[in-house]
């Protein structure tokens, strides 16, 4: 489980350094829009959920002319810079909102694109209902997010030196394509990549986590502060193997899109028109 309170002041502080160590993300937004490319969709609003910087605004208005592209994160200060980067003639919004409780109306969204947002949520159900309830029947829900395989050679060599929480657990796909059905979007299509990162040594590997947030947010995490001896039995069982090829992580990148089905009926809910009722006459 997730400290969501750690999670948002990670991204906060995160904001100035972000753009500079975000190559996962830019690997995953890439591959995102090339998933996009064939689907024909009409679009005069586009959300980017858990935007960041707003790297992929530019990409977004490009795919989508006619369409409003609105930045949604729940770091001020990354929506401060995505803001910064915004061309003048973009048809750009920005909102701060958490993705559990989206501030739109019912159908009122074309397209959700959403780039490594779900690996910082505990509840990815809750995000796919809200998704379910913005967005228009036949409309595009694209993600990217990471799958269990990711980050196991970190979270093995944690587990050489204590019992401690160190690493996020990651969703299987195809738990994802079951979260997506039960919330009422259609015809999920999911596809796994891998991607692996060679680091020199720990402090590039370390640097690169906290330029990008992504370092420690979990709730049962241990509270005090790692010794020197253990992050060093934790580095050096990192490299052990390796050789001179430094440090290794392997990501499992999982893509999906679905569509959206209009408003789900509440089952406990049944309307029947009055009018309709045949009258018996004796």
């Amino acid at each position: 489980m997730l400290n969501a309170r750690h999670v948002r002041c990670r991204f906060e502080r995160a904001a100035d350094s972000f753009d500079g160590a975000d190559f996962v993300h830019a690997a995953t937004r890439d591959g995102l829009l090339a998933r996009l490319e064939p689907l024909l969709v009409e679009a005069k609003i586009v959300v980017d959920l858990g935007s960041a910087t707003g790297a992929a605004n530019q990409r977004l208005n490009n795919r989508f002319p006619k369409a409003r592209v609105i930045c949604v994160d729940i770091a001020h200060s990354m929506l401060h810079k995505a803001r910064d980067r915004k061309s003048w003639l973009s048809k750009t919004s920005f909102a701060q909102a958490n993705a559990g409780a989206l501030p739109f109306s019912n159908e009122s969204v074309d397209v959700v694109f959403c780039n490594l947002l779900l690996p910082w949520t505990d509840e990815p159900g809750t995000v796919f209902s809200e998704v379910a309830r913005v967005l228009r029947k036949g409309g595009v829900f694209a993600f990217a997010t990471l799958g269990p395989d990711s980050l196991q050679e970190l979270g093995r060599a944690w587990r050489q030196v204590d019992d401690d929480a160190h690493v996020n657990r990651f969703i299987d796909m195809h738990d994802l394509g079951d979260g997506l059905v039960n919330a009422g979007l259609r015809d999920p299509v999911l596809d796994v990549d891998r991607f692996s990162i060679s680091y020199k040594n720990a402090d590039a590997l370390f640097a690169d986590l906290t330029a990008v947030g992504a370092r420690n947010a979990l709730r049962d995490r241990c509270r005090s502060l790692t010794g020197k001896r253990r992050f060093s039995a934790m580095v050096a069982a990192l490299e052990q193997g390796t050789g001179d090829k430094g440090i290794v992580l392997d990501l499992e990148l999982v893509f999906g899109h679905c569509w959206g089905a209009g408003p789900k009926m509440d089952p406990s809910n049944y309307r029947i028109d009055a009018t309709q009722i045949r009258v018996r006459h004796t």
